[in-house]
């Protein structure tokens, strides 16, 4: 469904991604595991459309997409869930669900996408008339996968998703990440909460100062030397 071949990407003569190559199958879940700055932020924007890449390609259900708008991108079926959820603070829960569903003028389908979004998070639909702003972080958190929903992605783009959040709330989020999957929605994630995503995803990718340093599934990453050296912070000898 995506793939992400040799990307590079400069800010200016700083280089964040360099030569990365990352593939999702339909209806996977694949996660990018990385520290701060590891590039994790400007893979999703060139993925989306929203930094050009230096070099590489960027494919999507067999489309070569260097030339989309991220709107394009967006009608084609790819949603992001941006960190921090970047929600439109002094609009109501419904207004920001009706602006993720911009692309769609059929009333009736924005009203049946809705619907299954409040059925998902019925604590959205009791509180639709409200400001999102004045919303909790949890509930800020499933209005931004709500919005996300209203697009009727094929795969939706998940950009630290954890942050800031309550461990409770941090198992809610991957649960809804899980049922999303669940019903075919493809998945890409970039994360740094290791051990909740090594628990979920099919196959995961490390990524160190713009490189990819280890790919594998849960299983093969968990036991890997690699990832509890470089990325854990945790040495061999230990």
């Amino acid at each position: 469904m995506l793939e992400i071949d040799g990307v590079s990407l400069h800010y200016g003569k700083i280089q964040a991604l360099d030569d990365v190559s990352i593939a999702v199958e339909d209806g996977e879940h694949v996660a990018v595991l990385g520290p701060n700055g590891a590039g994790k932020t400007s893979l999703m924007r060139a993925v989306v459309g929203l930094e050009p890449v230096s070099a590489g390609t960027i494919t999507f259900d067999g489309e070569d997409v260097a030339g989309m708008e991220p709107w394009e991108r967006a009608r084609n079926g790819m949603a992001l869930i941006p960190e921090g959820g970047r929600l439109f603070p002094n609009a109501s829960v419904r207004q920001n669900l009706r602006v993720g569903a911009y692309l769609e003028r059929d009333d009736e389908v924005v009203a049946e996408r809705m619907d299954d979004v409040f059925e998902l998070f019925p604590r959205l639909e009791e509180r639709q008339r409200q400001l999102a702003g004045t919303l909790s972080g949890g509930e800020q958190q499933m209005l931004a996968i709500g919005r996300a929903m209203m697009i009727d992605p094929e795969i939706i783009l998940v950009d630290e998703i954890t942050m800031g959040l309550m461990p409770k709330l941090v198992d809610r989020a991957f649960e809804v990440l899980d049922d999303l999957n669940d019903r075919g929605i493809a998945i890409l994630q970039v994360e740094q909460n290791v051990h909740k995503t090594l628990e979920v995803a099919d196959r995961l990718y490390v990524l160190e100062n713009g490189r990819v340093t280890a790919e594998g599934t849960p299983e093969e990453l968990s036991e890997a030397a690699e990832i509890e050296a470089s990325y854990l912070g945790v040495s061999q000898e230990e």
